[in-house]
């Protein structure tokens, strides 16, 4: 942690020296405009006051750097107590797919996000396996587990958390009318084992036989698996690996993962409920995002951003609001930040170097 810490402080005293030399290089450029005859020499003292806007600019992008620099500390300090910290930069993710209100529309759009996610890997060449998926036999699911690997996986997706709506004909509504469907997204943090100690005392686990499709040997041996942490009542499934001791291993990860992503917003809403109310938690509870088809139209209920449905098979529009999403994040967290009585001394630094 303290490797870390001073990682951080390094980083933000260079994001300091940098804001140092962007000031500097705005009022010298602004000296240079004040020493110019506008009338003499039209064209130079056009370039000038060019040079000044840009360094203005630069001392602008400077300052957001510094606070930046600021959050990540703040980060850091979270990460101790199970919140999000740098690790979040390196981990896989753990995805999870549900359908919620609708029925079968509902498990044909849980089917859409997860094959868009894995479409998403593809395109990013991030690792991507299903862990487990209950099909309704129509081409929808019911629930899904997936990892995706990658550095960055978690990071990159953790803001799609939340509930998906889709607005559309079902394929089956002979009167053409408009139906409403949603599905929940989790996104969590894949664990090691070093960020979740179990005890086994604290797991039953029972194995059976797998239900569904699959072949003879995933119904006729005793391959599925299925643990329940008796603290708190999480049970995972899995039954998509021919050999036991495999989805063992996987129902053990997927766990871990769900009890370090449990901790983590515990100690998220200890630590300021105002801010997350402010921010977003990313719980599945969220409504975050609406996919109209009529309108062929995908809004993120956050940025604001609008993109087409092609989102659903598109990776690159789909990057377009994940972009979107994050830079909404960023701006909140910073002007949460900005008005900090915690980050008093960063204001008070920014505040000084104002011209």
């Amino acid at each position: 942690v303290w490797r870390q810490r001073l990682s951080q402080r390094q980083h933000l005293k260079r994001s300091l020296a940098t804001l140092d030399a962007s000031e500097e290089a705005l009022i010298a450029c602004k000296q240079m405009v004040s020493e110019l005859d506008p009338d003499g020499d039209a064209e130079m003292y056009e370039w000038a006051k060019n040079d000044v806007e840009q360094a203005a600019s630069a001392v602008l992008a400077a300052r957001e750097n510094v606070l930046r620099a600021a959050l990540g500390s703040e980060s850091d300090d979270d990460s101790s107590q199970g919140g999000e910290g740098d690790d979040d930069a390196t981990r896989a993710a753990i995805v999870e797919v549900r359908a919620g209100t609708g029925g079968a529309e509902a498990a044909l759009f849980a089917g859409e996000l997860l094959a868009m996610y894995q479409a998403l890997a593809q395109a990013r060449k991030w690792p991507f396996e299903v862990l487990n998926a209950s099909d309704t036999g129509i081409g929808g699911v019911r629930e899904a587990t997936a990892r995706v690997g990658g550095r960055g996986a978690f990071a990159a997706l953790r803001l799609e958390a939340g509930v998906h709506r889709v607005q559309r004909v079902p394929a089956t509504e002979s009167q053409g009318r408009v139906h409403t469907s949603t599905a929940t997204v989790a996104i969590l943090p894949e664990a090691a084992e070093v960020d979740v100690q179990l005890d086994t005392a604290d797991l039953r686990i029972d194995v059976y036989r797998a239900s569904g499709a699959g072949g003879q040997h995933v119904n006729t041996t005793d391959s599925a698996v299925r643990i329940t942490h008796v603290p708190t009542g999480i049970v995972v499934a899995i039954q998509d690996e021919r050999s036991q001791h495999r989805n063992r291993a996987k129902a053990m990860s997927v766990l871990r993962s769900r009890l370090f992503a449990q901790q983590r917003q515990e100690a998220l809403e200890s630590r300021s409920s105002a801010r997350a109310a402010a921010i977003g938690s990313g719980s599945r509870s969220e409504r975050m995002r609406t996919y109209n088809a009529a309108q062929d139209r995908v809004t993120d209920h956050r940025s604001g951003d609008n993109v087409t449905m092609r989102a659903l098979s598109d990776p690159a529009v789909l990057e377009t609001l994940i972009a979107g999403v994050h830079q909404w994040e960023l701006q909140q967290r910073l002007a949460l930040l900005e008005h900090d009585d915690e980050c008093d001394d960063i204001d008070a630094v920014l505040k000084e170097r104002q011209q």
